[in-house]
């Protein structure tokens, strides 16, 4: 007798691939066995070293013939008895790049067009027992996309080919101003045969906590085909235990259970750094009225209560905007996420876990999943769930002026009810985003935008997908989730451009892009909530080298292969005007390596260091988040990012961990020139004022000693003075105003002010916090002891050789009196080298 319990296995034996019509790499008809599945096109064909590894030298260029070309996968499958009589039987397909046809035993089932969408086909009368053929032919998704442009109309964007905006693939492949041009073509995700009687077909768990902190929890579920059943729903702890559940709940097409669960009956998930991620578990199981199991599914959830809050502020113009969990409000101090490879069938949770694990190292609590990639893999929320991060989601749209005629709004919506639908259960996603920068695009091309027009349907005006980011949208998302809808990224509200500091969030590229600001105007630049910025900085000389691929003649800034690893725009100009202003450097590989390193640490500790201050209390956040751009890369380059593509951490992703520790001291020192007779401009006093504040992330107010201690870089004067403070909870306090120590005023221009060093800490009788490591001794051949007798800036180790170290930190400023000690792994007592500011080394 068939089993009557519904059973899901995948099919991922015996593919095999072709080239249709062949070629020089794969022959007509030659059918290539895959190493492994899912897989794409580049991948397969890396394994079998008939392709140039495209992230070396120029490779990039010689393989674009793969993404034009026509490509088919095979395989063979049994079906026993069992499976071919089941009531129903489906191929479940989650992901298919893109433009594809499905062949089951010579019949079409399935004609794909959308990366980002799973498909469920109904094969019960093309199955057959025994051995099945299952084809899946793929066209050219770049010529599929000019294609379709030619039958509608070229529209604006920036980075890529305009094609890319009528085609649902992810946008990166394309080309992309820190990305190659490679368009991956396969099954990228897995395939399933199904067969049921009965199936749990959907799960949706709404639960709702106001400000009380008690859980409403509502478990919906939906059967499919309709059954009379009886279904059991049980949320169990993070340990195994029961919580609660009901049994007995009739079911026909679909059931409900609802619970109510008090504050301190249940475990409450926060943020990492404000208390436990603790992860329920809801299983539910369906049997007939013959107690035969039909189906039984569990999805992770947790209990958070995560609002968005736009308040207006006590004595700025403007709105806040900031995430608040259980009743905390959190900076959210993070990075922003692209696709980790081009081949992202290559990633692994492992490398999730490894990237993830870096951000909470790292003190970060927040990361942006960028619209111009994939919505990630399941294992990537998992992973952020379990740490803590708070996941900023955007729809894939980026950079572009998007149509909205029917048959892309139809994919459209398909596409957007999925993903909402699989991502809604994970506490870790708070804020789904219309777009990335497509408002912005509006805005540059003076396209049809009247931010006070809150009615229109907009899809007969030159910015159409307004209908997609305004109506189509948050319809879905209300109808199938509890998250909070923003309609951009950036996006202000309140009638006000994407610019507008003062709402919403912002894209903060006047350093860098445009009006090249020096990185030190940081404070006068800052927004609500500040979801990109950034500066460019070199890898780690390991991954230049490897994509140099032993090329020596190309070893130096500006070749021909340098410049193919740093696709920005007019990167050769803004990275040398942001070194010729800051630093002497020279054009050694290895020192202009170092300069650009030690230029992003500085850019963007800076930030951080300067937007924290913003945040000063409830009804003061006038900063409440900063998102660098980016913290990952998807190939060997020259980028924002602040981990290479190897894992390999930039000098500046310490430098930003250490403005986001839980206590931080900063400073500035800016002049201030009076003018005693108002009528005189050559009769002036030009002063030095310091202006030192300290910031405390945890929820408890915090007793310490400011020290500040004061260097003069040409002579042995130093002053060191101390001050009893009270760090405020979740919040910045000011600590010092007034005159910078030793430096004295100047009536005269031509007067050469002293170069005065200021170093400021904080001080606790158990602990040391400060903008530098912790002191700690160890002399096992895995650290390093670092003091001075002079202030020294921008301290940067390495060892020679290819094999690597794991630092505890780098990009250290150093002053006497307080010996720093950095951990290693993998050091085994080789000797150092050490580059800093002013070494002398060219």
């Amino acid at each position: 007798m068939p089993s009557v319990t519904a059973t899901s296995r995948p099919v991922n034996e015996g593919w095999k691939f072709t080239h249709v019509g062949g070629g020089e790499v794969v022959k007509k008809d030659e059918w290539i066995s895959v190493k492994k599945f899912p897989t794409t096109v580049h991948v397969e064909l890396l394994e079998e070293k008939r392709i140039p590894d495209p992230f070396i030298g120029l490779n990039e260029w010689d393989v674009q013939w793969i993404g034009e070309a026509e490509w088919s996968f095979k395989t063979e499958f049994s079906v026993a008895d069992e499976e071919a009589s089941a009531s129903n039987a489906d191929l479940v397909f989650d992901g298919l790049d893109t433009f594809a046809t499905v062949l089951l035993n010579g019949k079409e089932i399935l004609q794909a067009n959308n990366q980002f969408v799973a498909h469920r086909v109904p094969v019960k009368d093309t199955l057959k027992s025994g051995t099945n053929e299952l084809v899946i032919n793929f066209a050219s998704a770049f010529r599929q996309g000019r294609e379709i442009e030619k039958q509608h109309e070229k529209l604006h964007l920036w980075n890529g080919d305009s094609s890319r905006l009528h085609v649902r693939k992810a946008q990166y492949n394309y080309g992309w101003d820190w990305g190659p041009v490679l368009m991956t073509v396969g099954p990228w995700k897995p395939i399933y045969l199904e067969t049921y009687n009965a199936r749990i077909s959907d799960i949706d768990i709404r639960i709702d906590i106001p400000g009380n902190l008690t859980a409403h929890v509502d478990v919906q579920f939906t059967l499919d085909p309709p059954t009379k059943a009886k279904a059991s729903v049980t949320i169990k702890k993070p340990n195994g235990n029961v919580l609660i559940g009901g049994t007995n709940i009739p079911v026909t097409d679909s059931g409900v259970a609802k619970f109510k669960l008090s504050r301190g009956v249940y475990d409450a998930w926060y943020p990492v750094g404000y208390g436990g991620q603790p992860i329920h578990a809801v299983e539910i199981e369906i049997a007939d009225e013959q107690q035969n199991v039909l189906d039984s599914k569990s999805q992770k959830i947790a209990f958070r209560r995560a609002r968005v809050v736009q308040d207006e502020l006590i004595d700025q113009e403007g709105r806040t905007f900031l995430f608040e969990i259980n009743n905390v409000r959190i900076f959210c101090g993070g990075s922003n996420w692209i696709p980790a490879d081009s081949f992202l069938t290559t990633m692994t949770p492992d490398r999730y876990r490894a990237w993830l694990r870096l951000l909470v190292n790292g003190n970060q609590n927040m990361i942006r999943v960028w619209g111009g990639g994939v919505y990630e893999a399941d294992a990537f929320y998992d992973i952020c769930d379990e740490l803590g991060i708070l996941v900023w989601q955007d729809f894939m749209f980026g950079c572009g002026q998007y149509p909205a005629y029917d048959s892309f709004l139809k994919s459209v919506e398909i596409e957007a009810e999925q993903n909402v639908k699989r991502l809604r259960h994970h506490p870790s996603v708070v804020i789904l985003a219309g777009n990335n920068e497509d408002y912005q695009v509006a805005e540059s091309y003076k396209l049809d935008l009247d931010y006070s027009d809150e009615t229109s349907d907009f899809r007969k005006t030159n910015f159409p997908a307004r209908h997609i980011y305004e109506r189509l949208l948050p319809s879905v998302v209300e109808k199938f989730s509890n998250i909070h809808y923003h309609r951009s990224s950036p996006y202000s509200g309140f009638g006000k451009p994407t610019t507008d500091k003062t709402y919403g969030d912002l894209h903060q590229w006047n350093v860098w892009h445009g009006s090249q600001e020096p990185w030190h105007n940081w404070d006068i630049l800052a927004g609500r909530f500040v979801s990109e910025f950034g500066m460019e900085g070199y890898p780690n000389i390991r991954t230049v080298d490897y994509w140099l691929g032993g090329n020596k003649e190309e070893r130096y800034p500006q070749s021909r292969t340098m410049n193919n690893h740093n696709k920005a725009d007019g990167f050769e100009r803004r990275l040398e005007l942001y070194l010729v202003e800051n630093f002497k450097h020279s054009f050694e590989i290895e020192s202009y390596v170092y300069y650009t390193q030690i230029m992003q640490a500085e850019t963007l500790a800076s930030a951080y260091r300067l937007w924290r201050r913003n945040w000063k209390g409830k009804g003061r956040e006038y900063t409440a988040g900063a998102l660098v751009w980016q913290i990952n890369d998807c190939w060997p380059v020259t980028s924002w990012a602040i981990v290479d593509y190897f894992l390999r951490p930039k000098p500046a992703y310490f430098t930003i961990k250490r403005e986001l520790k839980p206590f931080t001291v900063g400073m500035t020192r800016k002049e201030k020139k009076t003018f005693p007779d108002e009528l005189s401009a050559a009769v002036f006093t030009i002063e030095t004022v310091l202006e030192v504040w300290g910031t405390n992330s945890t929820l408890s107010e915090k007793q310490a000693t400011l020290e500040v201690t004061s260097f003069d870089l040409h002579s042995d004067w130093t002053d060191t003075w101390t001050k009893n403070i009270v760090l405020a909870p979740n919040s910045s306090t000011e600590l010092f105003k007034g005159d910078l120590p030793g430096q004295p005023k100047r009536t005269k221009l031509s007067e050469i002010p002293k170069t005065i060093i200021v170093s400021a800490r904080l001080l606790d009788k158990s602990d040391v916090k400060e903008l530098g490591l912790k002191a700690q001794i160890g002399s096992n051949g895995e650290s390093v002891q670092l003091s001075t007798a002079k202030p020294i800036k921008g301290i940067i180790l390495d060892v020679e050789g290819e094999e690597d170290v794991v630092w505890g930190d780098q990009a250290i400023d150093l002053v006497p009196g307080d010996p720093q000690v950095i951990t290693t792994v993998g050091l085994k007592g080789r000797e150092v080298k050490v580059r800093f500011l002013g070494d002398g080394t060219a």
